[in-house]
C-alpha cells in the first residue's frame, strides 16, 4: 500500500477510526508530519486537533541515546536504567532538560500562538503520525498523553515495520496502522509525495481546525447554515498574486482586512485568533499576504510602507467587489508596519475604510498624511511597550478623525503574556462592531 500523500494517508486512517465518533475524542499529531494526517482524522471524527509535543533527553555524550522524554506541564518520564548505565549525574540531567524544555516551549508558542492546549483528562486520545520508523517519538508521545490525563491512548499511523508495531503495543492502549511492509526502508518509501511539512503549514492547519465552519471559540455553533464563504482565495494586486483566506459569515456585520506587518504574513497565530473572535461576533474577515514568497526575503520590503498601503488599496477592492461586500462597510486591523500601511491607506482620498485597528502599530511610519486619516482609529499598545507605547500617543495627537488610545496593562509588543491577546481580540470586536454594524443597519 502506498499513499498520494499526508492528507490521502490521513484520510485513509479516518476510514479506520470512524468508529470512535461517539466517543470524546482528541487528536493529536506528531509535528510535523504528523499535522496533516491528524488533520484529516479530527475533521473526519469531528474532533479537536492540536500537537503532541515531547522532547527527548539524550545522554550527554551520545545524544541518540534516549535516557528520558519531556512533554508539556511539567511531564517528565526518565529511563534510570539508562541514566545509572550511562553515569548521568544530576547535574547534567539538569542541563539537558532545561535546553530541551526551552525548545519544547518554543515550539509550543510557534505552533498554537495563544490558544490552549486541548484537555485530555478523561478522554480517548488519539497519537498520530505520518509514520513510524524506530517509534521512540510515538512511545514518548503516548506517555505524555498518558501522564496529561488521557483515559484511553490509541496509536495510529498510516505506516510502520511489523517489529516496532509489537514493541509500541505496551505504549498505547490500542494500535492501528494501515500498512506494514517487509521489508521496510524508511517512511518516505510509501509515499508518492513526501515533502518536508513546514512550521507554517503545521499553524495553518491548527488555525483552520481551532475554527471550524459553523462553530464559535468555545465550540457551540453560531449559525445553522455555516459561513456564506471560508475558502482560500487567490488576490490581484497589479503584476502580483497573493494568496489569502477569506471567511464571511452570514448578513456579516462588517467586513475586516488584516495587514501584517514586520515579515509576518496570513498564518500569523496571533491575528488568526483575533479574525476568530472577529467571526464570532458576525464579521467578516480577510486575512492574506502583503508581500509575495520572493518579496518578502527583501527586508526593505516590509519597511515599505507605500508599497504595503497600495497592496492593501488593491486588496480592498478586490474585496468591495465581491458579493458579499454589497451594502457592508469595511474595516483595517494592522500590526506593527501593517497598522502604517493601513492608515496611509486610509488617509487616500477615494479609501474606502470605516474603522481602523492597530495592534503594537508604528503609526510613525504613515508619513504625513496621518492627519488625513478618517476612518475611526483605535490603537491598541501594550503598557510595557514604552517605545510604541510614546510613538501611539503623538500619532493620537495627530489624527483628526474619531480615535481612541488603549493600552493593554502588562502586555509587551507581542501581546504574549496571558490574557492579553483575549483583551486585543475583544477591544477589536467592540469597535468594528460599533463603526461598522450601524451603518450595514440602516442599508438593510
Amino acid at each position: 500500500m502506498s499513499f498520494e500523500n499526508r492528507s490521502d494517508a490521513g484520510r485513509q486512517l479516518a476510514e479506520q477510526l470512524r468508529d470512535l465518533g461517539s466517543e470524546d475524542v482528541v487528536v493529536l499529531g506528531i509535528p510535523r508530519g504528523g499535522v496533516p494526517v491528524a488533520f484529516e482524522v479530527a475533521q473526519a471524527l469531528g474532533a479537536p486537533l492540536d500537537v503532541i509535543l515531547v522532547r527527548k533527553l539524550g545522554v550527554p555524550l551520545q545524544p541518540e541515546l534516549a535516557m528520558g522524554a519531556i512533554g508539556e506541564e511539567g511531564v517528565r518520564i526518565l529511563n534510570h536504567e539508562v541514566i545509572r548505565a550511562a553515569h548521568v549525574d544530576d547535574a547534567e540531567l539538569a542541563a539537558v532538560e532545561g535546553r530541551e524544555r526551552h525548545e519544547l516551549e518554543r515550539r509550543a508558542e510557534r505552533f498554537r500562538g495563544n490558544r490552549p492546549r486541548v484537555s485530555l483528562r478523561g478522554r480517548t486520545v488519539v497519537v498520530i503520525d505520518d509514520g513510524i520508523a524506530t517509534g521512540a517519538s510515538a512511545r514518548a508521545a503516548c506517555s505524555v498523553a498518558r501522564a496529561l490525563g488521557a483515559a484511553r491512548v490509541l496509536l495510529a499511523v498510516p505506516v510502520a515495520p511489523p517489529g516496532s508495531i509489537a514493541k509500541l503495543a505496551t505504549a498505547a492502549d490500542e494500535v492501528v496502522c494501515l500498512a506494514s511492509p517487509e521489508p521496510f526502508f524508511a517512511v518516505g518509501q510509501w509515499y508518492w509525495d513526501f515533502e518536508q511539512t513546514s512550521d507554517d503549514e503545521v499553524v495553518d492547519l491548527l488555525g483552520k481546525a481551532a475554527r471550524p465552519a459553523g462553530a464559535s471559540l468555545s465550540g457551540r455553533s453560531t449559525d445553522t447554515e455555516g459561513p456564506d464563504r471560508d475558502e482560500d482565495v487567490e488576490l490581484t494586486a497589479g503584476p502580483v498574486h497573493l494568496a489569502g483566506h477569506l471567511m464571511v459569515p452570514p448578513a456579516p456585520l462588517g467586513l475586516v482586512l488584516f495587514a501584517h506587518g514586520s515579515g509576518s504574513s496570513r498564518q500569523s497565530p496571533r491575528n488568526q485568533y483575533v479574525a476568530a473572535a472577529l467571526n464570532e461576533a458576525g464579521l467578516g474577515t480577510l486575512l492574506f499576504d502583503l508581500l509575495t514568497a520572493d518579496e518578502a526575503l527583501d527586508r526593505s520590503n516590509v519597511f515599505d510602507i507605500g508599497l504595503l498601503a497600495d497592496r492593501l488599496s488593491a486588496v480592498t477592492r478586490w474585496l468591495r467587489a465581491q458579493p458579499e461586500a454589497d451594502g457592508v462597510l469595511i474595516g483595517y486591523f494592522g500590526a506593527s508596519t501593517g497598522a502604517a500601511a493601513a492608515l496611509r491607506a486610509a488617509a487616500l482620498p477615494d479609501a474606502e475604510v470605516a474603522a481602523i485597528v492597530s495592534r503594537g502599530g508604528r503609526p510613525d511610519l504613515a508619513g504625513p498624511g496621518l492627519s488625513e486619516v478618517r476612518a475611526a482609529t483605535l490603537l491598541i499598545v501594550g503598557g510595557q511597550d514604552d517605545v510604541v507605547l510614546d510613538l501611539n500617543r503623538q500619532a493620537l495627537a495627530c489624527l483628526n478623525c474619531e480615535s481612541h488610545l488603549a493600552v493593554v496593562p502588562g502586555a509587551t509588543h507581542l501581546f504574549e503574556e496571558r490574557g492579553a491577546l483575549e483583551a486585543v481580540a475583544g477591544l477589536a470586536r467592540d469597535w468594528f462592531t460599533n463603526y461598522l454594524a450601524p451603518a450595514r443597519q440602516s442599508v438593510t
